[in-house]
């Protein structure tokens, strides 16, 4: 289609044949609808707009030979003049379907492309089933591992606090006790002991028995003991010999130190 007039026409573009009065075709020479119809193609012809001369004949042909030229013009003459280019292309359309395939024309390319959008769609279900069967579910996150609180820096503040324990410690009680206190139990039997012991240094030893030292201290020892121990007796001996009688016992012999 080519612009012919401010409007497309069908067909190739405008062919200059010779003019002839009267013509209605762009280039002066007859539209392809009047070429066709062999017929003198007037001024304000409603075929002309739409097919040219040169390719325009071919397209006519078949609309010509389907819905008659009469009748088409009827149907263009009845359309709005902005919506006869669309009328036309749609006719020519319809036009050579017919000639293909007599029985369905256009509508067997309606009708297959039908049917490919429902094969489409049963293909496209069935690929849709088919990737749900493939997609498993995804596994759960593993849970997170408790968090264990971090022990922070030790310091000496983070230690208990006694008011119990008293800060300072009062030792003279026990090195200067007050005058009035009592002296402890162990005080008392130490100094019971210290007593019974230094009356038993202080009575006399009989005759013969081992002079023994104070605070458990083993006996003398050496020969300086053993020589008192024998003068001692030497002397009882004599005593008892002589058959004098001692009113009062000797005193022991000194201990040696």
């Amino acid at each position: 289609m080519s612009a012919g007039g401010g409007t497309s026409t069908l067909g190739g573009g405008g062919g200059g044949g010779p003019s002839g009065s009267g013509s209605g075709g762009s280039g002066g020479g007859p539209c392809g609808a009047c070429k066709f119809l062999r017929r003198k193609c007037v001024s304000g012809c409603i075929f002309a707009p739409y097919f040219d001369s040169e390719q325009g004949a071919a397209h006519f042909a078949a609309v010509h030979k389907v819905f008659g030229a009469s009748n088409v013009s009827k149907l263009l003459l009845q359309i709005p003049a902005h919506k006869r280019l669309d009328a036309v292309v749609t006719i020519c359309y319809e036009a050579q379907a017919r000639l293909r395939d007599p029985v369905y024309g256009c509508v067997a390319h309606i009708f297959a492309l039908q049917q490919q959008v429902v094969n489409l769609q049963a293909e496209l279900t069935y690929l849709q089933a088919h990737l749900a069967t493939l997609e498993l579910p995804s596994p759960p996150p593993p849970p997170a591992p408790p968090q264990m609180p971090m022990p922070g820096p030790f310091s000496i503040a983070d230690l208990p606090s006694s008011t119990s324990v008293p800060t300072t410690v009062d030792l003279s009680a026990l090195f200067d006790p007050p005058p009035h206190a009592q002296p402890p139990q162990w005080a008392v039997q130490q100094q019971h002991h210290h007593h019974q012991h230094q009356h038993q240094l202080r009575q006399p030893a009989p005759y013969g028995a081992p002079v023994r030292g104070g605070s458990g201290m083993a006996e003398t020892s050496g020969a300086g003991g053993g020589d008192l121990q024998a003068l001692a007796r030497e002397l009882v001996d004599r005593h008892r010999s002589g058959g004098v009688k001692l009113e009062h016992p000797p005193p022991p012999p000194p201990h040696s130190r």
